[in-house]
């Protein structure tokens, strides 16, 4: 009779356990950079499907040495730098399921990092990271065309000072990449990301 009770006692026990469990931590990703270190918050839980992309990219090494090869400044602290595959066909993957903003409600906010894309569902292993607020990245259902954005999926948590050293390195006014574009936004000295890896939270 006893062991009956506390059987039945234990088994009440179960939900309000499970209800107080722990969420999963979401991963941290290390970049180490020819100007310094800066760690990333991926949000796996917000935006499942470009999160996981961008650890695919991690996890197989893809990511060392690439540089940052764009820096568009609008005004102090106020732009993005861009870094990537640059579309090498030997190193990206398929592309991924857009993640719009409204679905995952993550914002463009100083220091996220997010998937540019030209055409809905064609981002691979490019990536942008935001100086300062860039609402217009975000999706948004009230404007006419192409309105979904691009899909942000973590945000710098550590090393922010790194990222403005990118922003804040000299442009190229004539440079261009791909044929001719990006003019005006080429670093003269890209900035090379030397590893890529997870850290613990």
């Amino acid at each position: 009779m006893i062991r009956a009770f506390m059987i039945a006692l234990c088994a009440l026990a179960l939900p309000a356990a499970a209800q107080t469990a722990t969420p999963p931590t979401n991963p941290r990703v290390a970049f180490e950079t020819e100007a310094g270190r800066f760690v990333l918050e991926v949000y796996a839980d917000k935006a499942p499907i470009t999160a996981a992309n961008f650890l695919r990219y991690v996890d197989a090494r893809r990511l060392d040495g690439i540089s940052f090869y764009r820096v568009v400044k609008v005004q102090d602290r106020f732009g993005f730098v861009q870094l990537g595959l640059q579309n090498d066909p030997k190193r990206v993957f398929p592309p991924v399921r857009h993640e719009p903003t409204t679905l995952t409600g993550i914002k463009h906010l100083d220091g996220t990092i997010s998937m540019p894309r030209v055409k809905v569902g064609s981002a691979q292993g490019e990536f942008t990271i935001s100086l300062g607020d860039q609402p217009s990245f975000d999706a948004n259902p009230a404007n006419p065309g192409d309105n979904l954005g691009y899909a942000a999926f973590g945000r710098v948590v550590e090393g922010m000072d790194v990222v403005l050293k990118v922003f804040d390195a000299p442009v190229s006014p004539s440079a261009t990449l791909r044929g001719g574009v990006f003019k005006g936004e080429v670093p003269v000295k890209p900035v090379r990301v030397l590893a890529v890896r997870r850290v613990k939270p």
